[in-house]
């Protein structure tokens, strides 16, 4: 429960409406606990024959006015709370994806999308029961219950106090069942992050699930997750379900023992048919309280375990961010790159991706990185950027350790471009400009050609404005790095990494790019991650990474010269490319 006090910042955030919306529900309640009077006057006079046409006209449109009041306050109290409880869930959605944009990559590598989206929508979903309508039920429970009983007890304590002695077993029967509420609860909203995930995964894999033929092989996965996750459902509505006949047990005996006990005093004449009748309306509108109870105690049980894992989340550092050896004065990049002694490993169980490698990249200069897969190629141009930080040694640009250059600055002078090219539900136009402010449509066109992409886009129905889908689903492997490679080039960087980025690119299409590329890169840093010989022969310098480690280093002809992997990939190549010829 301790979870739920991280909301008070929100609550005083709204509390106006919250104040609002507790004195509308007390004003409500008041009104609704005046019906029964009026009910009771008018039995009373018509038993004891003292009722004429006017008077009961009078108390029917007193019932009538006093339902009318109450339910149009009822409908302004749920314009405060509840509207109060949706702003809430909208800050709570914008806190939780803004504190998520700041986590490191380890987290997205170490958690499924599913389970992140399972955060953003059925755990917020929960805490909002909680700040709304969990808060409007338990205002309108607690405004109910007193004016009830103390319209019952200036009836008659005697029966009042008769009536209510079963209700505090009520309240323990209550107690029992929410304490266990919870962590069947937490354990439902855990598997459903497992559900969300294997969705996400087989619907962003179903290039591979139909290659492959396995939709029969998914279909039955994600039935069993399903059909796991339906049982835990089902184990909580079970619990939850004795609530509810739990209450109406005790409140019907609570009736049971005011017939039993009020029937002498109307038989004697002590107590009057409409005071009685006043007794039972009473009684039956303090069932919603009881009932209030139990639907508040489901909300909080799984609002609290909602919030829980919501806090686990918050209470997350970013690994990667602008500290104390922050200088706040460099305000941009120029280029000049150095590795010193830098080493690298993912976790601290894992092994080393990248050992002692120490490098020095001169502004202006293009170096080729070349290596088997796996060999840590990636890994080494990712910590240029900061998406990881090293294990030890440091990077150095502009002679400035890249841990003291703010990350905005650092990364805004970086043009990245991955193998596996992600573009979003957008147009073409507005992925290529993702990286810039504004959408200026000489950058946008200038890029696209530089890429050589303008003359696919220009065959488009809408050219620039043709929406390229769900990760450009409409675009060919070697369209989408080309306009994955345009967003890069329209950020006009200081440094551009080309992580292995036209794989997908026919070789005469790859050539006219490098050599645009040498043009809109003249005194910029270039960095090149390639399987082919023909793609980083051209590069001022080349290195060969094995294990982790530089093997060999050099210009094109002196690797060759050096006859070892670089002349031998060089060799098989080629080899490769007259076989194709012939």
């Amino acid at each position: 429960m301790k979870s739920l006090l991280k909301l008070l910042p929100y609550f005083r955030r709204h509390r106006s409406k919250y104040i609002w919306g507790i004195l509308l529900t007390t004003a409500s309640s008041l009104a609704t606990a005046f019906l029964p009077r009026y009910v009771g006057h008018a039995i009373n006079s018509l038993q004891s024959g003292t009722a004429t046409n006017t008077s009961l006209i009078t108390d029917a449109l007193f019932i009538i006015g006093s339902s009318a009041i109450a339910g149009y306050l009822f409908y302004l109290v749920r314009q405060n709370i509840i509207v109060a409880s949706r702003e809430i869930e909208y800050d709570l959605r914008n806190d939780f994806l803004g504190h998520i944009m700041t986590l490191s990559m380890r987290y997205f590598q170490n958690t499924p999308q599913g389970e992140v989206m399972a955060y953003a929508t059925n755990d917020i979903n929960a805490v909002r029961n909680f700040v709304g309508p969990a808060v409007m039920y338990t205002s309108d429970t607690i405004t109910t219950f007193v004016f009830s009983l103390f319209f019952m007890l200036s009836i008659s304590p005697q029966l009042t106090l008769i009536c209510l002695a079963p209700l505090p077993l009520m309240s323990i029967a209550v107690y029992i069942i929410g304490k266990r509420v919870h962590p069947l609860f937490d354990d439902v909203q855990s598997h459903y992050a497992d559900l969300t995930a294997r969705a996400t995964e087989s619907i962003s894999g179903m290039k591979v699930v139909k290659a492959y033929v396995r939709e029969r092989y998914e279909r039955d996965l994600f039935d069993k997750i399903s059909d796991d996750y339906y049982k835990k459902n089902m184990r909580l509505a079970t619990l939850q379900a004795l609530m509810m006949p739990a209450i109406f047990g005790f409140v019907g005996f609570s009736i049971v023992l005011l017939l039993i006990f009020a029937s002498p005093a109307m038989i004697s004449g002590g107590l009057k048919l409409g005071d009685l009748t006043q007794f039972i309306i009473y009684l039956g509108m303090l069932t919603w309280p009881f009932i209030g109870i139990g639907i508040v105690t489901n909300m909080v049980q799984r609002s609290a375990a909602s919030m829980t894992r919501l806090d686990k989340i918050f209470q997350m550092k970013a690994e990667i961010i602008d500290n104390d050896q922050t200088d706040s004065t460099i305000t941009e990049i120029n280029g000049d790159i150095e590795f010193r002694n830098v080493s690298f490993k993912y976790g601290d169980t894992l092994p080393y991706v990248l050992d002692g490698v120490s490098l020095k990249i001169a502004q202006g200069k293009t170096l080729a990185i070349i290596g088997k897969t796996g060999s840590g190629k990636s890994s080494m141009v990712q910590l240029i950027p900061r998406m990881f930080d090293t294990s030890s040694g440091d990077i150095l640009i502009d002679g400035k350790n890249i841990k003291t250059i703010p990350l905005k600055v650092l990364r805004g002078g970086i043009g990245v471009v991955q193998q596996e090219s992600f573009l979003f539900s957008e147009s073409i136009g507005a992925n290529i400009s993702y990286g810039v402010d504004g959408e200026d449509a000489t950058v946008i066109e200038s890029a696209a050609r530089s890429a050589e992409m303008l003359r696919d886009i220009s065959e488009f129905p809408h050219q620039f404005n043709t929406i390229v889908g769900e990760r450009g689903i409409t675009l060919s492997g070697g369209q989408k790095q080309r306009t994955a490679l345009a967003r890069a080039i329209a950020r006009n960087p200081k440094i551009l990494i080309l992580d292995d980025a036209m794989s997908a690119v026919d070789t005469s299409t790859e050539e006219r790019i490098l050599a645009n590329l040498r043009e809109i890169m003249r005194g910029r840093t270039s960095i090149i991650i390639s399987h082919r010989i023909s793609t980083v022969k051209d590069a001022d310098h080349i290195i060969v990474i094995d294990n982790g480690k530089i093997s060999e280093q050099g210009t094109h002809a002196q690797l060759l010269n050096l006859r070892g992997a670089y002349h031998d990939l060089n060799r098989k190549q080629l080899l490769e490319e007259a076989l194709e010829q012939a």
